[in-house]
């Protein structure tokens, strides 16, 4: 029952993909979305934060088209009748069977992105309702379920209570403007947009150029906070053609700053040109310009630097201050970004939607990492935004990365006390990997050792 609609998730040259995915071919699949309406009312859930596909997202009941539904010649409504039954404890036929519905109706298609690692085609059905219908909600499903005027949903979105992807806030738009269930629209016919861009939260976009960084990924998450004085974190396009399609993006914003997470090429290549074009400073930590430095002496030339340090305001949201937060591990000198309600927080290379982060080398520390991991999960943010992927409700994913951290090491320890070396850990834990990627799963294992060793249990 889990709906995809956009979504994109990736890694850079610290924080790879220890899978397998990048060999497996991607699969356009069918899944359909049910807007049950009622007056002005339209009925909504919030999905579990633990769940795989846009955990802790305000959207409508539904789900992907399974191999029974597509046996049938209309597999779209019978996806539909079976997610109602399953996620929602009612029967659509006898519903329109006892005339509390009037019409359902399939107004609207949207298909995921290219460079999406998951692609689905999914449907949108109109429900009109004579009434209120009063669901059984799947708990495993939804945290939440509830009839609300769509105006105020949107409204919720704006304050940076909810989280909305692109055609579901449009398909509430319609709603509270008066839809026609006459017509059809197709999401996919509009133009695309180069860089790609989504707003998951209000005043908060994630825009998508291309970067340098390792396949199958291609893109590094640029943020731009706030509809004035807006901040942009962590611009890094590709080339001189991203850089121009970014900046003419960045034109309809009153840009105040450019902030630099961390240090990895692929958060900051171009940001000095921006810099320097939008006459505007960068935010770095120190030991981030140092470490850049020591490669390129002159790459901030000619550009105003502040430093980052722990709690300090870069920006506001809202009329909230943003304050940064240091979160080492993954890198010395990574800092991750929150306004002072905590109603979301960037977390940079924290954690990754799909793979593991890699945290290796002089820049990096399993201990501080996991000391970050702790922290961020202490503070308990609504949602938290990674450098590669979505936006994700709650805090589950941390909790998950750190679990999984623990286990490792616990793996690692135990591997070490039976006399096996390096290249035999990474044969053992790291079975399932291309060979290219080894280097990457060595420094993690080196990590963990080192950390084991600092706390005298080798």
């Amino acid at each position: 029952m889990s709906r995809i609609l956009f979504v994109f998730q990736g890694c850079d040259a610290k924080s790879v993909l220890l899978t397998l995915s990048d060999e497996k071919e991607v699969k356009m699949r069918k899944a359909v979305s049910l807007v049950f309406v009622y007056s002005d009312q339209v009925f909504i859930i919030k999905r579990q934060n633990f769940l795989r596909f846009f955990p802790g997202y305000t959207a409508f009941p539904g789900g992907k088209v399974d191999k029974e539904d597509e046996k049938h010649r209309d597999c779209l409504w019978q996806a539909a009748k079976r997610e109602a039954k399953e996620e929602l404890g009612v029967e659509l036929d006898q519903l329109i069977g006892e005339g509390l519905i009037s019409k359902a109706t399939k107004i609207a298609k949207a298909t995921s992105p290219e460079f999406n690692p998951y692609r689905f085609e999914t449907y949108f059905f109109l429900i009109r309702c004579r009434q209120p219908i009063k669901f059984l909600l799947d708990s495993y499903e939804a945290a939440m379920g509830k009839w609300s005027v769509a105006e105020h949903i949107l409204e919720d979105y704006q304050a940076g209570k909810i989280l909305l992807v692109e055609p579901i806030k449009a398909i509430l738009s319609l709603i509270a403007n008066g839809i026609d269930e006459d017509i059809f629209i197709d999401f996919d016919e509009e133009k695309v947009k180069s860089p790609p861009s989504i707003e998951p939260l209000g005043g908060l976009i994630q825009v998508m150029p291309l970067s340098q960084t390792l396949p199958p990924a291609n893109r590094t998450n640029c943020f731009v906070i706030g509809k004035k004085n807006s901040v942009v974190i962590d611009p890094s396009p590709k080339n001189e053609q991203e850089l121009r399609d970014l900046r003419n993006y960045l034109n309809q914003f009153q840009i105040r700053s450019i902030i630099i997470s961390h240090h990895h090429a692929d958060h900051h290549q171009y940001a000095p040109d921006l810099a320097r074009t939008l006459a505007v400073p960068i935010l770095i930590s120190r030991d981030s310009h140092q470490r850049i430095c020591s490669k390129q002496t002159d790459y901030f030339k000619g550009v105003s630097l502040e430093w980052l340090e722990q709690d300090k305001v870069v920006g506001y949201w809202n009329e909230e201050p943003i304050k940064s937060y240091w979160i080492p591990g993954h890198d010395e000198g990574h800092f991750g970004f929150a306004p002072a309600s905590l109603s979301w927080f960037i977390v940079g290379d924290l954690f990754q939607g799909i793979g593991t982060v890699v945290v290796g080398g002089d820049e990096g520390s399993m201990s501080k990492y996991l000391q970050s991991l702790r922290m961020v999960i202490d503070l308990n943010p609504a949602c938290v935004i990674p450098s590669h992927g979505i936006a994700l409700g709650g805090t589950y994913i941390l909790q998950k990365t750190l679990k999984h951290r623990e286990e490792r090491e616990k793996q690692i320890l135990a591997l070490h006390r039976q006399g096996k070396s390096l290249e035999q850990m990474t044969e053992l834990i790291y079975f399932d990997i291309p060979k290219s990627l080894h280097p990457y799963a060595k420094a993690n294992i080196k990590s963990h050792l080192l950390k084991l060793q600092e706390e005298m249990k080798l």
